[in-house]
C-alpha cells in the first residue's frame, strides 16, 4: 500500500500539505508515546482521545477539508468532496469529531491498544513496549488519516488551503 507522499506524488502542493500534516502527527505521537509509558490506568487512553480529537482537524485543515473550509466552497465543489469521501469511505474527513468518532479510529488499531493496555504494567521493558505501541498506534491511525484526505483531495480535485506562517 502506498505511503501518502507516494499517493501525493507529482502534486508539490499536496506533498507539502502530506508533510505539514505528518509533522503534526509526529509531535501528537511522541506525547502519545510518554502518556502510554505511565504506568496510570487509563490515562494513555484519556490522552489518545485527547490527542486525536485535536489531531484529526488540524490534519484536514492542511488539506482544506474541515466543515468551516468546507461551508465556503461553492455548492458544485462541496458536492464533489462529498463524493470524493463517500468513494474513500472516511468517517473522519470533513466531519466534527467527535467521542463516537474517536472510539471508531481507536477500534481499527484495537490489538495494538490490547498490548500496549497489557504490557505497561512490566516494570521497565513494559513500559518501553506500551511506549513504542503507544506512538505506532497514533502513528498508523494518523497516516490512514493522511492518506485518506491525499485521496479526497486528489478525487475532488481540491484546491488547498495557503500553509499558515
Amino acid at each position: 500500500m502506498p505511503t501518502s507522499l507516494q499517493l501525493a506524488a507529482g502534486n508539490p502542493i499536496l506533498s507539502d500539505a502530506v508533510r505539514r500534516a505528518r509533522k503534526l502527527l509526529n509531535k501528537r505521537a511522541m506525547v502519545g508515546a510518554a502518556a502510554s509509558a505511565v504506568p496510570i490506568p487509563g490515562l494513555d487512553w484519556a490522552v489518545d482521545a485527547a490527542l486525536l480529537s485535536r489531531l484529526i482537524p488540524a490534519i484536514n485543515a492542511q488539506f482544506g477539508l474541515t466543515p468551516a473550509q468546507l461551508d465556503k466552497l461553492p455548492a458544485h465543489k462541496r458536492e464533489q468532496v462529498q463524493k470524493a469521501v463517500a468513494t474513500v469511505g472516511s468517517v473522519m474527513v470533513g466531519k466534527l469529531v467527535t467521542r463516537d468518532l474517536v472510539i471508531r479510529m481507536a477500534q481499527a488499531a484495537g490489538k495494538r491498544i490490547t498490548i500496549k493496555q497489557a504490557s505497561k504494567y512490566v516494570p521497565f521493558a513494559g513500559q518501553a513496549v506500551a511506549a513504542i505501541m503507544g506512538y505506532a498506534a497514533i502513528r498508523y491511525l494518523g497516516e490512514e488519516h493522511i492518506k485518506d484526505c491525499v485521496k479526497v483531495a486528489l478525487s475532488a480535485q481540491l484546491a488547498l488551503p495557503a500553509p499558515k506562517a
